[in-house]
């Protein structure tokens, strides 16, 4: 995966270690419990929004929350602080997603927490995403397969996991045992909570799999090449402007494909996402005539989502499927 390795740095590394250590060592070693705390409360710490969301609505009023990556910053570009790092060794249970955000993966190995819960462990990853000009021969004549996309970056496991519902129902499933574990005494609470959330995750990816069943063009072109899951959910093709890092820069020939594509497949819509520049979307839309729209990768929530939560923001990103590929 084609994505920026930020690391962290060896001075907030050692500061963090200078002063958390007695932190870390006192709790490296308990059991994560609720109850740890004054207030009763597990206390979770996520490593983003997908992440976030999931603690929150399984988790209940037994947790207390707290996400390491903040609303409008872009999850694979930050950069831990000594503090979040000390914050981390303090967790009673950690949620994150191994392979997104590099320095995050680093602290959390460091922080040795007992309850530390990786969600690509919890479904199985899949490779998606191809060298630049990989199988456009197929592509020209007609047999590309569903949820195959272009892009610029080497094929590798793709972190998205929480843009397919099924996926994350999956996802949602495990978190919700592993919640168990860290904290018996709610088990029967957290057991409800996640068979609530299933419930609406089942009902979500039933509207997506309707309303996506007939349309026009089964293409997209996004800036963000982030859809593969969903692509492949629903048979849809993915034309990723960029590969999984937002922030890559397309080849001239890579404009050209796009352009060629747009009009062998009737594409109507070039999509951009809401925590990264919509430049080359519009100069692509510009060039080709298509609109432009939002896709939602669902990354961190703003005042700029079209929703106040998960699912919210899908049902709006099902809403500008629909309405860009002529759904019927």
């Amino acid at each position: 995966m084609n994505v920026r390795r930020r690391l962290i740095s060896t001075t907030a590394l050692a500061a963090a270690a200078t002063l958390g250590a007695v932190t870390l060592s006192a709790c490296s070693g308990s059991s994560g419990a609720a109850g740890s705390k004054e207030d009763g409360k597990l206390d979770v710490v996520a490593s983003f929004y997908p992440m976030q969301f999931l603690a929150e609505r399984i988790g209940g009023d037994h947790v207390t929350v707290n996400t390491l990556t903040k609303p409008g910053v872009e999850p694979h570009d930050l950069e831990l602080k000594a503090s979040q790092i000390r914050e981390l060794g303090r967790a009673d249970y950690i949620l994150y997603l191994k392979g997104l955000q590099p320095a995050v993966d680093e602290a959390i190995q460091q922080a040795g927490v007992e309850h530390t819960v990786d969600a690509a462990t919890l479904t199985e990853l899949e490779e998606h995403g191809t060298a630049t000009g990989d199988d456009h021969g197929h592509e020209e004549a007609g047999h590309e397969e569903p949820g195959h996309e272009h892009g610029e970056g080497e094929a590798g496991a793709d972190p998205h996991i929480w843009l397919d519902p099924v996926k994350y129902t999956e996802v949602a499933k495990g978190v919700g045992a592993s919640l168990e574990k860290a904290d018996p005494d709610h088990a029967a609470d957290y057991r409800k909570n996640t068979a609530e959330l299933v419930k609406k995750l089942d009902a979500l990816h039933g509207k997506f799999d309707q309303g996506l069943k007939n349309t026009t063009t089964r293409t997209f072109i996004t800036t963000h090449s982030a859809f593969g899951y969903l692509a492949e959910r629903y048979k849809l093709d993915q034309e990723g402007i960029s590969g999984l890092d937002p922030e890559s820069e397309p080849s001239p020939a890579r404009i050209k494909e796009l352009r060629d594509t747009a009009k062998r497949e009737k594409v109507t819509t070039v999509f951009f996402e809401t925590l990264a520049s919509d430049k080359t979307a519009k100069t692509l839309a510009g060039d080709t005539g298509l609109r432009t729209d939002v896709l939602d990768p669902l990354e961190g929530i703003t005042d700029k989502s079209k929703g106040t939560d998960y699912i919210e923001v899908m049902e709006s990103n099902l809403a500008a499927l629909r309405k860009a590929l002529g759904a019927k």
